[in-house]
């Protein structure tokens, strides 16, 4: 295996086939593989491929001194390297690290007219603001975010083929047990991906070698690298607010409630004061923000407290590297999961909902007698997600899906270490399976439109 096989692989595919294609920007934590995706993905595609990096290659920030016309764009770059061949039709322009260079996100509005040349932007949500950039070409770009592997890549690298990914997911539509053998290999993939994570580092380091020797290490300095990053990209707020609320989400995480409460952070902080702070750590990829509801009822946007609120790291490994010592060797000698109180399996949930693309909403009514994870949708229902850290009663759950007070309610989920499940009211799933949930959900769609009656609708 020479390199870990992505999903925006196939993403770049389908951007290069489209005859309307608008540049693109594609936006991600940092060290998650976005450069080395893009640039795969111009190696098989095209006979020339400029690639500009404007934090390793800063000269090249002045190439839209003169303004945005892309011949003049192209008389200074070429002004710097001479020896670039640059061919209309034939050549995509790679610019890297957006965030060191705004002025390039306005100028994709000229390439975009212009379309002689195809367009590719990357850097880390942690420094683009499209606030400092005096246009960002609205109407004449596309955006996509890109996150860690999930499962299904994970599965990918350990040697896994789609054909038994597509059995994986036979086994979930027609809620059929997988086979013990199956069940337990799948068990033992998802725990090396829970301790491990998906930055692609960690992962290819561990495949490779076949070990753990030195990912908790590469964790760890992924931990501090987004430590500096704070105090490099936090213009304009308290850097140390920012790094109060990073440093404590673990400390949240294993409480009973894990609601994250700002006058717990440091002494004597007010929420007023963190005004700005969550959306900072959220739009740099380094957590997933869960908001509650204030009812489980549809619509979800619209329906939750901004200031009642959980987080969750964005990668489940550096949530594990941010823990004591003892802990992470319990983690990974014993594969004592249970501990944390179920945080882990939480986290490592929230990411993969994230993964496909789905917003994190839980439920805590005010006395703590009902409780919820999460909720995800269908064309016209609300669905609970409960994640069990033991495969006990899933009383909140059965109060959700019974109860006349939530007619948007019908059917729930449990994520739980135990196999393929079903009864008149919820369907059990094991955690490895979350990342077809979004699959599972869209085919259940489309067959009850097409009004199936084979009753796994």
């Amino acid at each position: 295996m020479e390199r870990l096989r992505r999903k925006m692989d196939e993403r770049l595919l389908r951007w290069r086939k489209d005859p309307n294609r608008l540049p693109l920007i594609i936006k991600g934590a940092r060290q998650i593989g976005k450069t080395e995706a893009i640039e795969y993905f111009a190696k098989q595609n095209y006979e020339n491929v400029i690639e500009i990096n404007f934090i390793l290659q800063k000269e090249y920030r002045t190439i839209f001194d003169d303004g945005y016309d892309v011949d003049q764009i192209l008389r200074n770059i070429t002004f710097l390297h001479p020896s670039l061949k640059i061919e209309p039709g034939a050549t995509l322009i790679f610019f890297d690290e957006l965030q060191a260079c705004p002025d390039c996100a306005t100028s994709l509005k000229s390439f975009r007219l212009d379309r002689r040349f195809d367009v590719i932007c990357s850097g880390s949500l942690m420094g683009i603001s499209y606030q400092s950039i005096e246009s960002n070409s609205v109407g004449y770009k596309e955006d996509i975010t890109m996150y860690p592997l999930d499962f299904e890549e994970y599965l990918w690298a350990k040697g896994y083929k789609e054909a038994q990914v597509d059995d994986l997911y036979q086994h979930l539509r027609e809620f059929r047990p997988l086979s013990a053998g199956a069940l337990s290999a799948l068990r033992e993939a998802f725990r090396e991906y829970l301790v491990l994570g998906g930055m692609p580092a960690v992962v290819w380091s561990f495949v490779e070698k076949g070990n753990y020797s030195g990912t908790l290490a590469m964790q760890k300095q992924l931990l501090l690298d987004y430590e500096e990053d704070i105090t490099k990209y936090a213009q304009g707020m308290d850097q140390t607010r920012i790094l109060n609320v990073y440093r404590k989400i673990p400390v949240f995480l294993g409480r009973e409630n894990t609601k994250f409460q700002i006058s717990k952070v440091a002494h004597g902080a007010r929420s007023r004061e963190y005004v700005g702070v969550i959306d900072w750590l959220s739009n740099a990829g380094i957590v997933n923000v869960c908001y509650c509801l204030e009812h489980p009822e549809l619509p979800l946007k619209g329906n939750y407290d901004p200031n009642n609120y959980r987080l969750y790291f964005g990668d489940t490994g550096l949530l594990i590297a941010s823990l004591d010592e003892e802990a992470q060797a319990d983690l990974r000698q014993n594969k004592n999961f249970g501990v944390y109180k179920g945080a882990l399996f939480e986290n490592m949930v929230a990411q993969m909902l994230v993964s496909q693309g789905y917003g994190l909403y839980f439920y805590r009514n005010p006395s703590a007698t009902l409780e919820m994870d999460f909720f995800i949708r269908d064309a016209d229902s609300l669905i609970p997600v409960e994640v069990k850290a033991r495969n006990g009663a899933a009383k909140s759950l059965k109060t959700l899906v019974t109860g006349e007070m939530y007619p948007d309610i019908r059917k729930g989920i449990k994520l739980a270490d135990t196999n393929i499940g079903v009864n008149d009211r919820f369907v059990t799933f094991p955690y490895a399976l979350t990342f077809l949930l979004k699959r599972w959900i869209m085919d259940r769609i489309s067959r009850r439109k097409k009004g199936s009656t084979d009753g796994t609708a």
